[in-house]
């Protein structure tokens, strides 16, 4: 089956269905994730959720990584990092669909946008909050930008973890409660190592490419076998340890998500590297969401329990 974002590529899109392929749609669900776990645990510990720091810390989230998402887009045109064998969706500064000042600058507006709601998030969770944003909005610039980039180095998945699991799970807990627990860091680092997973399919699928700009990613530096390998702990481990003792009341439910796990396991393994990853890096996107779904089911019917 031909990917629909191919298609596309021979017919250039224009006003916001330009700026909607460019911020890389499929895969924004990866900022939604962690926010719904936080707020899941944060509504079992507490009994309650106040709206309007779970909503701009949602925003935040998300205008951090379409920013990541824009900035990535014109550094790798820039540094030529986007190939000619480059299997991905279409990459709107390289094909000439916008220009590079018009990228970077649509990059600056979601993180000008995301500082803004973090001048909220600050005014109500103080020092650790502003910390947070601060080393979040410098490393979505640091990732394809700066004389090292992270993106061309084996450390891409650990940034992910990172930011897209502890740092954005354990920032919306702490809005809502002003401190942290081990449960929090522990959901955090597995909601995180799944969207880990979302990079690895997409590192893996570029391999070729990847290493004529000049990168080293974890696939490129484990290996093709070894890739596999990687990726199947990075969407199966995390379902064990939600549902395992160190995962929250409700947890087990995550196992609810292990069958589609091992379908994407046997899709990674057995799928030749190329544009057929694409619906394989959308759908591990979906694994992350369900789970943080599924985990936040088992948080409510846990609270909800006498």
């Amino acid at each position: 089956m031909r990917d629909p974002d191919a298609s596309r590529a021979d017919q250039p899109p224009d006003g916001w269905r330009l700026w909607w392929l460019a911020v890389r749609p499929r895969t924004l669900t990866i900022s939604v994730a962690p926010v719904v776990a936080g707020a899941a645990l944060a509504w079992h510990d507490l009994g309650r959720l106040d709206t309007a720091p779970l909503v701009a810390a949602l925003v935040g989230a998300l205008t951090i990584q379409a920013g990541t998402n824009l900035h990535n887009d014109v550094a790798d045109a820039l540094r030529g990092g986007d190939q000619p064998l480059r299997q991905g969706p279409p990459r709107v500064t390289a094909l000439g669909w916008a220009s590079p000042g018009r990228v970077r600058r649509a990059a600056l507006a979601c993180f000008a946008l995301a500082a803004l709601v973090g001048l909220f998030l600050v005014w109500r969770g103080g020092w650790p909050i502003a910390a947070l944003g601060l080393a979040s909005l410098v490393a979505g610039w640091a990732y394809s930008g700066g004389p090292r980039p992270i993106a061309y180095t084996p450390l891409g998945e650990v940034f992910v973890i990172a930011f897209f699991g502890i740092g954005a799970v354990g920032g919306t807990y702490f809005l809502q409660a002003f401190t942290l627990t081990a449960q929090t860091l522990v959901v955090g680092a597995a909601v995180g190592a799944i969207a880990a997973a979302v990079l690895m399919a997409n590192n893996y699928r570029d391999m070729e490419a990847d290493r004529l700009a000049g990168r080293r990613t974890l696939a490129i530096w484990a290996g093709a076998e070894t890739a596999k390998l990687i990726y199947g702990t990075l969407i199966l481990l995390p379902l064990g340890v939600l549902a395992s003792p160190l995962g929250p009341v409700g947890g087990i439910l995550s196992l609810g998500a292990v069958p589609l796990a091992l379908l994407l396991f046997r899709r990674f393994v057995s799928t030749p590297r190329g544009p057929a990853f694409n619906a394989i890096l959308a759908a591990t996107a979906r694994l992350q969401l369900v789970t943080a779904a599924l985990l936040a089911i088992g948080l409510v019917m846990g609270g909800l329990a006498p």
